[in-house]
This record gives C-alpha cells, structure tokens and sequence, in this order.
C-alpha cells in the first residue's frame, strides 16, 4: 500500500462503449491509453438502439436560438440555458465530426452538409441528421470500427464495474479522489483491481428498472450507483422519459418505433380509428414525449386498452419502405405490415433525464471521475428531453470531457487493494436474485410510473427499502456476478428516483402528479446528497 507509480502509465479507463464512451476513447487516445469496458456484447450499447437521429443546427431556417428555445419548451422550465446554448453551437461540429468518422447519414444533395434533416416532436423545424431510421446502429457500428482499429485503445468485452476506487477507501488522509475501479470479468468470475488516470462513466440510463422500457439489458443504472455510493450528487431523477409508442407485440416488447413516424405525419388513434391528440395538445402528434405519453396513458385508462394504435399507412409504401426500413421489415416478421396496417402501441420507460451532477467537461464532484450522456445531469434535458439531444450530448461532451482528461492527471497513482472474498462463497439460490429483480420492477411500474401520488411513492419507497436489505445482506454473503451487481445498482437507483419525485411537490414535464397538478411560478432542479457514512 506503500509503494506508487506514475500515473502517466495508468490507462483511462471507461465504463461503456456506447457513444459517450466511444467518443472520449477517440479523442483521448492519441495521447494516454484508454481501457473500454463493455458489461455485454459490444453491440447491445443502447446507442445502437436509437433510431432518430442527431441533432445539428444546420439549415438555413434553423438558428441557434431556435434549438436553445425548443429545448427548454421541452424541459418544461428547468433547462440550464448555459448548457443547452453550448452543445447548441456545438452541434454542427459535433454532426461534422461524425461525418469525418464515416457514419453514413442519410444523404440529400440539396441538404446542408449534403445530409437529409428530419423532423421529430418538440422541434420547430427539420434538423435531425440520421441514417434512415438507424442511427445509432450507423454511428455505433462506424465508431467501433475506429475504436478497434486504435493501437492505443483495449476493448474488455462482458467486463463490468463493481464500485470505484477512492482515497476515502484507501483511508488517505487528503480529499476524495478517484483512483480506479474494481471490474468483473464475467467469463471468469474474477474481480481485477484496474489503476486509472482518470476513470470515465459512460454507462447509460436505468430503465430497467421499470417493467415496460425500450431500454436494451445494459441500461441498469451502474455508474449512477456507483458515483452516488462514492459521494456524488445526483440531480432530477425523477424524470423518466416514458417514450410513447413501445411496439405492444408479445414476441417483442422492446422494440422501439421512432418518433421521426409521427414528424413525418403519423396519425395516433383509438380502435375505432379515431385521433385522440386533438383532445390533448394543439401540436397533436408532434407533441413533446411526455405529452403524448400521458394522453396515450389517459386514453388506455379510460378506455380500458392495452395499446393504442400508430397509422402511417397513408404516408404511402414506397415512403415508408424508403424512409423506415427497420421498422418496416422488423415488423413485417412478426406479421404487421406497417404499409397497410396501423401498429400497435404502448408507452415505455425510454430515457433517464438525470443523473450524476457534472459540469460541461464531464467532471463529478470527485477529481479523477467523470461522467458522460445519459448517465448524467448536466442540466440539458430539464424536466424532459428534446428528442434527438441525447445523442448530441455525448459527442459534444464526449469532446470536452476528452479535452479536460488530458490536461488533468495526479501524478502518482497509490497501489490499491485487491479484492477481498475471504469472506464470502459461492451463491446457492439465483432464485432470490430474480425474485427481487420482478419484484422491483413491478413495484416501480405500478408506483412510480407516468402518473404518480403520494401514497403509490411512500408504498414504493417502503418497498425498495425491503428490498434492499436483503440484496444488501446477499451481496455481504456471496461471490458478485453480473445479476447479482445489476440488481444491486438498480435497487440503488430506484430509491433516488422515488426520492427525487417525493422532493417535488408539483407536476412539471416528465413527473405528473395527482397531489400537485399544477406548476409552481418558479422551479428548480432536485439535487440529492447523501449520507454516504452508512455505506
């Protein structure tokens, strides 16, 4: 414990290998050796997930203003106009970036940059830049590329982080700083102590934690836990973006069906064919998320549905076969024909608005830890997200957040322990793992769902709180594995989230609530901070 090296040695190490990750590996690269951890297959990163598209202010009708604007309509009074003016002026930057990778964005000869711009809810006007309706399977796939083929970058694939390293753990009598993580290699069960420079959260939102979410396996909240158990602060949890139209299919229920649909011009409507949204919000379809997800909600309610139906078959099929080939061909195998059928749709836990508090840098409360995308809360997304931002937010913070690393480094790394399970066995029952996994997922889809009481979140908390017990008194007991952590984190994150919500005592964008319908004249974000002596 006595001995040090230099940290120039130490690689930076990022959790993640979705965009945000991505890009801080491509930018900081070329100068200190990155490690890239990705707790699943490389291409389960949610990024592939996405298919909008990327914001870029880029058209001779759009302005800089103009995006500042729609994105603090859509975040319901609580964006940080600093932060939404800077990756707004940065997005034609960012767009270019992409290109220069080799991402191939839809192309429009006419088109700024040569790139053809959609139109999804909340925006005033077309500047979405995608890859038909793939996007982030294009910018996944084009970055991965560049990431393998970096001699300075190691890839760790079914690698997950445990719990960073400080100098609180250390027992060091100086302040909190981040030293390196403790990572699972999940093939062979064992925990590796990793040394960093600077390590990188980069590990996505925490919408597993709901029973219904478009979110892939990865989306478990883990650098939000990991940051708030090492005494950050966390910031407006409580909004969740609950992404409209879910394709509602018993072989697929995580299928997501993009908004673009509805910019172009499809049609919500009930059984009997009739539109609903004209009872709801003079901008029917093209409503921000959070609008259209409750009005869907509303009507199921009171209509008594599982779904609602999404009609674009007036758009015409050569359109639709052109403009949204996945969605088109996805839902062909499994018996719709979105040329001639409507789809049907429900709402779903999509994106997590808050996170760990950081700067526009990527830095957290802790020298040496540094968070990016949608693992954060830079004050972006306010009380809901604009579509399309999101992936903008990680290229652009990505840059700076690169930019800061390499011009911050201690320079002596302390040794670090290694892992200890002198005291623990192997597990005998997986069966409590996945009990409490349902369990909490139920509890958090019936109680802190789209519209919420009082009552339903003290039931919530009273529960997690259960829960966590005995995921706690589990954890002390046996050896960790990939479940075991996932459940850990999210039972983490659900008691920030109900929290959160609790702390608001009005209905503002993404939380509604039946207590407090109304907003107050003035907001602010909800910022936690814990009591991390308990832990």
């Amino acid at each position: 414990m006595n001995t040090s090296f230099d940290a120039q040695s130490a690689p930076v190490v990022i959790v993640g290998a979705g965009l945000a990750g991505l890009a801080v590996a491509l930018h900081v690269a070329d100068t200190r050796p990155v490690v890239v951890l990705a707790k699943r297959e490389l291409h389960e990163a949610a990024t592939a997930w996405a298919q909008g598209g990327i914001v870029g202010v880029l058209g001779k009708d759009d302005s800089i203003e103009s995006h500042v604007h729609d994105t603090q309509e859509a975040g319901a009074g609580l964006v940080d106009e600093h932060t939404a003016r800077f990756i707004a002026e940065n997005s034609a930057r960012a767009v270019e970036w992409l290109v220069e990778q080799g991402v191939p964005f839809s192309p429009d000869p006419e088109g700024p940059l040569g790139l053809h711009l959609t139109r999804e809810g909340g925006h005033a006007v077309r500047r979405i830049a995608h890859a038909a309706d793939a996007t982030g399977q294009a910018i996944h796939d084009a970055l991965l590329a560049k990431v393998r083929a970096h001699p300075h970058i190691t890839l760790r694939e079914r690698w997950m982080a445990l719990d960073l390293i400080t100098s609180r753990h250390l027992r060091r009598d100086e302040p909190t700083r981040c030293y390196g993580i403790y990572a699972l290699d999940i093939d062979n069960q064992h925990v590796e102590t990793l040394p960093a420079s600077a390590v990188v959260l980069a590990t996505g939102g925490v919408g597993k934690v709901y029973r219904y979410t478009s979110n892939p396996e990865t989306a478990t909240g883990d650098g939000i836990a990991m940051a708030w158990r090492a005494g950050c602060r966390v910031g407006n949890m409580e909004f969740i973006q609950f992404h409209p139209t879910c394709l509602y299919h018993p072989n697929d229920r995580t299928f997501l069906i993009t908004e673009a649909l509805r910019g172009e011009g499809g049609h919500l409507k009930l059984p009997d064919g009739t539109r609903f949204m004209t009872a709801h919000d003079p901008r029917l379809e093209l409503a921000p998320r959070d609008v259209v997800a409750r009005a869907i909600d509303f009507e199921m309610k009171k209509h008594g549905l599982d779904h609602v139906w999404l009609d674009a078959t007036h758009l015409g099929a050569d359109f639709l076969r052109e403009h949204f080939p996945t969605i088109y061909a996805r839902l062909l195998k499994l018996g719709i024909d979105i040329t001639t059928q409507p789809i049907p749709v429900v709402p779903a836990a999509h994106y997590t608005c808050g996170g760990v508090v950081t700067d526009l840098d990527g830095r957290t409360d802790i020298p040496g830890l540094f968070a990016v995308g949608e693992t954060t809360y830079t004050g972006l997304h306010g009380a809901n997200r604009l579509a399309s931002n999101s992936l903008l937010e990680c290229v652009v913070v990505g840059r700076t957040c690169a930019e800061r690393i390499q011009t911050e480094a201690p320079e002596f790394l302390p040794a670090l322990p290694a892992w200890d399970e002198s005291q623990v066995e192997n597990a005998d029952e997986q069966v409590v793992i996945s009990h409490n996994w349902d369990e909490l997922r139920l509890v958090m889809w019936n109680y802190v769902g789209i519209v919420r009481t009082n009552k339903r979140l003290e039931r919530a908390l009273h529960r997690i709180h259960l829960l966590r017990s005995e995921i706690d008194e589990y954890y002390a007991h046996f050896r960790v594995s990939r479940d075991l952590l996932e459940l850990r984190n999210l039972v983490e994150c659900a008691e920030l989230i109900v929290r959160s919500a609790l702390k608001r005592h009005e209905s503002r964008g993404l939380h509604f609530s039946r207590d407090y319908p109304y907003s107050l004249p003035v907001s602010f974000p909800t910022v936690l901070i814990g009591d991390h002596r308990r832990r």
